[in-house]
């Protein structure tokens, strides 16, 4: 275990995982927002929705102004492997995406986290 800040040879979550939770998080976000965010080149990001899409993870449509694209995910879909096929990816969700009891709210002023 490194303690000294460096980064780890490895992680848990695959770069898949970092971008669906990316927009999970902020479904209009832009694929080099996307990108920064998960520290891989936006080519990678673009390749990454493609496999996302294709798989039935998500889908995407224009949003309002017609210039931004705006992700749809479907927490019902399984994961892929089969030692995880019987759970869906909404568990991860659940588990590692948007908080609602931290989004920021309307007024600009972070929620407080609720009591568990």
């Amino acid at each position: 275990m490194q303690g000294n800040g460096a980064s780890p040879g490895w992680t848990f979550l695959t770069s898949h995982a970092r971008v669906l939770l990316a927009i999970a998080r902020d479904p209009g976000i832009r694929l080099r927002d996307v990108a920064s965010h998960c520290g891989v080149t936006e080519r990678t990001v673009q390749n990454i929705v493609a496999d996302l899409e294709a798989g039935g993870y998500l889908t995407r449509s224009r949003a309002a102004d017609g210039r931004r694209n705006v992700y749809h995910i479907d927490p019902a879909a399984p994961f892929r492997h089969p030692s995880e096929a019987d759970h869906e990816i909404a568990r991860l969700l659940e588990l590692l995406g948007p908080r609602p009891d931290r989004l920021p709210r309307h007024d600009g002023a972070e929620r407080a986290p609720r009591d568990r």
